[in-house]
């Protein structure tokens, strides 16, 4: 038996008992088929491989994250809590040196989820990697730096809003150009809040990308990016419906595409997300991707259907992700040149207004944000939030880590008066501190 460079521990839920519909594409399946696969491979026999059983994430460790309309109780259940349970079990593992790299592999998805949740966007209901990194702060401290890397067909807008102006994490997500598929965002422009600007690094590709695009990206932008910012975890938020043979995308990765990415990335932790061809490419990719994550051979990874010219992309589409390439590096290069002033104006808050369509639920919600902008700290903020299924308005406080004294005291003034004057009011107070 090959000898692995690396210990990795594998946290497996395949949520039995939760489905949107019995014959929706996110369902059981995808991970049964996997199991099948890992098993007939004999991998769950090597020394380097030990399953672990998740764990049930507590209501304070998902309230860190989200504000839930009108309750928590009235949208997670309990394969939500055991999915995010899962994935801070995978953190704890590597945080604790039980294993060198884990990979939670389980369902339900996350990352579509925003930081407000008045239902289910994308399949997603909470956002897993987003408490876990919260969970990491929460026992490492607040100068924790993470990175999560996503590499889903689908760009990852749960969690750049989440992250959005926080300094403490880097998000890139790598996707499907969002003006050809859901959720219709992920574009160069997108590039994070006052507090961490630069820090959102969006990499919209053009549709038909295959082994070759998907590889030069990891080699151009996202290693260099990281090398430079040298975060203490990297996260791989591991959406596989950029594989070709997806039926809910239109990209043209395959099976050693994801194991050849997962090696070069190396992650820390390694997150499920999306994925739905279930029995011609899932199995096949998570088994390279473990193979990857070990340090063992995978270049007999194969698709049963895969051939050669399968992946083969164009010259002229491999150009235009060069193209792409070149202007994301740069504006990362020159982020610090920024006039944040230009960007975000001069006075006391910026503000974002946003509509946001929940396709699972069929739920719209009018949001409006206002960030303080600070220059001793991230600033506080408050969210006005009201949807089609809960239309009282909510007014939601957001805390952050490393809050200056002065902001701390404006958002608890704020809160106070929130409580007088709407029925509503939540908050997340994201550093240990006291409210009093």
């Amino acid at each position: 038996m090959n000898k692995a460079k690396n210990q990795v521990g594998l946290i497996f839920f395949p949520a039995f008992d939760w489905a949107i519909t019995p014959d929706h594409p996110e369902r059981q399946e995808r991970l049964l088929y996997t199991r099948d696969q890992i098993q007939e491979e004999g991998l769950f026999d090597h020394p380097s491989i030990v399953e672990y059983r998740p764990i049930v994430a507590t209501d304070e460790q998902i309230s860190r994250t989200h504000i839930c309309v009108p309750n928590l109780d009235r949208h997670v259940t309990e394969s939500h809590r055991i999915a995010a349970g899962g994935t801070i079990l995978a953190a704890d593992l590597v945080v604790d040196g039980k294993v060198d790299r884990a990979f939670a592999l389980l369902r339900p998805p996350g990352h579509h989820a925003n930081r407000v949740i008045h239902g289910s966007r994308g399949f997603c209901t909470v956002n897993n990697e987003a408490i876990m990194v919260d969970h990491l702060r929460h026992r490492l401290g607040p100068d924790l730096k993470v990175a999560i890397v996503d590499t889903d067909a689908h760009h990852g807008d749960g969690t750049q809003d989440i992250f959005y102006n926080d300094p403490g994490v880097l998000h890139i997500s790598l996707h499907q150009d969002g003006r050809t598929l859901y959720p219709g965002t992920g574009f160069i422009s997108e590039r994070g809040g006052p507090a961490a600007f630069g820090q959102t690094v969006n990499i919209p590709l053009p549709p038909e990308t295959g082994d070759e695009g998907m590889l030069m990206v990891m080699e151009r932008v996202v290693l260099p990016i990281l090398q430079e910012w040298q975060p203490d975890f990297v996260v791989n938020a591991a959406g596989q419906d950029n594989h070709y043979s997806d039926p809910l995308t239109n990209m043209n990765f395959s099976a050693q595409g994801y194991a050849q990415l997962t090696e070069m990335l190396a992650p820390d932790i390694v997150v499920l997300e999306g994925g739905y061809s279930i029995e011609s490419a899932l199995p096949y990719i998570n088994v390279g991707l473990l193979l990857a994550l070990a340090g063992l051979d995978y270049s007999k990874v194969r698709e049963p259907n895969w051939r050669p010219d399968t992946v083969r992309q164009s010259s002229a589409l491999t150009a235009e992700v060069a193209r792409i390439c070149d202007l994301v590096l740069a504006q990362w290069k020159t982020r610090q040149e920024e006039d944040l002033e230009r960007v975000f104006g001069q006075g006391d808050f910026f503000e974002r207004r946003r509509d946001i369509y929940y396709d699972t639920d069929n739920i719209y919600e009018n949001q409006q944000e206002y960030i303080r902008l600070c220059r001793d700290c991230p600033g506080w903020r408050v969210i006005y939030t009201a949807s089609s299924h809960f239309r009282d308005p909510v007014a939601a406080i957001s805390v952050p880590w490393k809050v200056c004294p002065k902001c701390l005291e404006e958002a608890r003034t704020h809160y106070a008066a929130e409580e007088e004057n709407t029925n509503f009011a939540q908050a997340i107070w994201q550093q240990p501190i006291s409210r009093s």
